[in-house]
């Protein structure tokens, strides 16, 4: 076995490959990027490697310093995670060249997946079935649009060398394949150094099912059954679970022979995954992912194995045991926590994480972070925070684990997508399995749908913080003591995120209870207790638990699996000004341009694209908010913005 590991990526995998490293015994060494100096990875590492800057092009991706820090450091293997270099032909070749073990297949198997294309040809010759789609060589416009329309609309355009959904486009309207496919182009050179694509024919209701493979260098692979990944935003996965629920015997022993196939068919080495898509009892190849996958915890969870461990012990040269695959116990699910923004499109967010906190749970829930509280959310790097995990002796129970688990979590200080996973685990769909790629297009509206004004205890709650905690002087409405009384009673204004007015009057007694009245409600008594950032009202011999986390001018109210923010506002204020916004496009957050389509003096419809950003490893548009002309135009393509920059302004024509 390997003494001493580089680990040649960042946040939750690295934390993750180091605890099985120092488990086995072996040392794990990180590397680290100007943004990163600070990061969780790098403070709980016992040896850590500056590599460059910031952006990932200048240090993570930069394979020649990486294997430069190796061969210093003495490290004899180098983990790649997933991401990055993971699939990386050339780098694995030249770890070898440079007699440092790659933890992961060979590059010739790298190279043989990597390209769909050539995946595709691979295992048509190996039986396995795939989608209808071309997978030439020729790249023109012209001649892809007639392929597009020769397979007949709806078409998946996709990256060729790429994966993770960068590069990836669904076209339903011919009208819409070029703009689709530079877009596509455009992702796809940024995300992988190729903008080569195929298009397939797009399926209406598939599922995405996949199969865990692995391979020693005796010659032997076996599967380790499947996992279901249907639920997913902009073609990225947002809950996985094992094994994959709802899956006909027959078609189970088709999904794990042709999975073995298909690695057998170069050779396989290594932990990979072979993804397909499930639609009725058919099921037709997708890609292989020659790499360990984000979601590999729920098949650890179901098998008991450590895929890290056995990913090093087959580098290492062991052979896999006899006994394999083990039988799957019971059922496990996964969500990814992201820093993003669900109701505005999955926007990715940035900021400073003020609380990252899971309360105490049961040895059935998992927590694979890669960040805590105090850390700094980037702009230069995907923004997946952490994934939870849950395991039951059947699905029912892991989902209701995974669901307690995630009221148990707290997050503050940077967007994020807490708020939607719990309603995700609410879902009747999900619990129905009723899963396909569409699942989040279908019932988006009731999962990203705005809070209703917030109920009469949460108003109640945030105006009663402070008398709550009057002793102790640290309530999060210390500051409102100085609002206007009427006699006896003090009167609050609180304003929630519809911007809309709530009064509360209240007056205090000496025996502590309070007489509350929210406006246009009958006024109640209650007596007030607070522990840990909750606040307890009894009313009637009854008491709730109301979660209040103080806020920079407010707070956020948390009843069960809702929340509200409220925050004391200026009555006399003006409304926030809309006709300002809508003549300034400006970046949501920092990033670079990728695209700039208008100059100053062009006339623009509303809808109408006029930049494109990229950041967190996401596309973001800007479309122009009304009809108007360019007035101003303040970045060029190339160029990294701050957030906040003003891209394009817009006047009257």
């Amino acid at each position: 076995m390997f003494r001493k590991l580089l680990i040649a990526n960042r946040g939750e995998i690295a934390l993750r490959i180091a605890r099985t490293a120092r488990r086995l015994g072996i040392l794990p060494v990180a590397v680290f990027s100007e943004a990163d100096r600070d990061a969780l990875h790098v403070r709980t590492a016992e040896e850590a490697h500056f590599i460059g800057p910031a952006p990932a092009r200048e240090s993570y991706l930069r394979g020649d310093v990486i294997l430069d820090v190796a061969r210093r450091c003495g490290a004899e293997a180098i983990h790649p995670g997933y991401g990055f270099l993971s699939e990386n032909a050339e780098f694995a070749e030249a770890c070898l060249d440079a007699g440092i073990a790659f933890i992961g297949p060979t590059p010739h198997a790298i190279r043989a997946m990597g390209s769909k294309a050539e995946s595709k040809r691979l295992m048509v010759a190996a039986g396995v079935p795939t989608v209808p789609g071309y997978h030439g060589e020729a790249q023109d416009d012209a001649h892809l649009a007639a392929e597009a329309g020769r397979i007949g609309f709806p078409v998946l355009i996709k990256a060729s060398a790429g994966g993770g959904g960068k590069g990836m486009r669904p076209v339903h309207d011919p009208a819409r394949f070029l703009e689709e496919l530079h877009g596509a182009r455009r992702e796809a050179l940024a995300a992988f150094g190729d903008d080569r694509v195929l298009i397939e024919k797009y399926l209406t209701r598939p599922r995405h099912v996949e199969v865990q493979v692995m391979g020693d260098s005796h010659g032997r692979i076996v599967h380790l059954h499947t996992r279901d990944c249907s639920i997913q935003r902009r073609h990225q996965k947002v809950l996985e679970e094992a094994p994959a629920p709802a899956l006909s015997p027959a078609l189970r022993a088709r999904l794990h022979e042709s999975a073995v196939n298909a690695a057998r068919a170069v050779g396989y080495v290594n932990a990979g995954t072979v993804e397909f898509v499930v639609e009725g009892e058919e099921a037709f190849f997708l890609e292989m992912n020659t790499r360990l996958q984000v979601e590999h915890p729920v098949t650890e969870m179901v098998t008991g194995l450590d895929l890290v461990e056995w990913q090093l012990r087959v580098a290492a040269g062991e052979a896999l045991p006899e006994h394999w695959p083990p039988a799957p116990r019971g059922h496990a699910v996964e969500v990814r926590l992201y820093a993003e923004e669900p109701e505005q499109g999955f926007r990715p967010a940035t900021g400073r994480l003020r609380k990252f906190h899971l309360a105490p749970q049961g040895g059935d829930l998992r927590l694979d972070a890669g960040v805590a509280a105090g850390d700094a959310v980037s702009a230069f790097y995907d923004p997946m925070l952490a994934k939870l995990i849950a395991w039951g002796e059947d699905r029912e129970a892991a989902l209701r684990h995974l669901a307690q688990g995630l009221a148990g979590l707290e997050i503050e200080g940077v967007g994020n997508n807490l708020l939607f996973l719990r309603r995700l685990l609410a879902h009747e769909a999900l619990h129905a399995a009723a899963l396909d790629t569409g699942f989040l297009a279908r019932h988006g509206e009731a999962l990203l749908a705005p809070p209703q004004p917030a109920p009469a205890e949460a108003v109640l709650a945030a105006a009663l913080g402070d008398a709550a905690d009057e002793e102790e002087g640290a309530g999060p409405w210390q500051a409102l003591r100085h609002w206007r009384l009427q006699g006896p009673a003090e009167t609050v204004e609180l304003w929630d995120d519809g911007l809309r007015p709530r009064r509360v009057t209240l007056r205090r007694h000496a025996d502590g209870v309070v007489e509350a009245q929210v406006e246009g409600d009958a006024p109640r008594r209650l007596a007030l207790r607070r522990s840990a950032g909750t606040l307890a009202l009894e009313e009637g011999g009854v008491r709730r638990a109301v979660a209040v986390i103080p806020e920079q001018g407010g707070c956020t109210i948390r009843l069960g699996a809702e929340s509200w923010r409220l925050w004391r506002r200026d009555a006399h204020a003006p409304a926030a000004g809309e006709a300002a916004s809508e003549n300034r496009l400006s970046a949501p957050i920092p990033g670079r341009v990728v695209q700039l389509l208008v100059q100053v003096g062009d006339q623009v419809e509303p809808g109408q694209l006029l930049a494109v950003l990229e950041a967190m490893k996401t596309e973001i548009k800007l479309t122009a908010p009304r009809a108007g002309v360019v007035a101003h135009v303040g970045a060029y393509p190339g160029e990294t913005v701050e957030e906040g920059t003003e891209i394009v302004t817009l006047a009257d024509t």
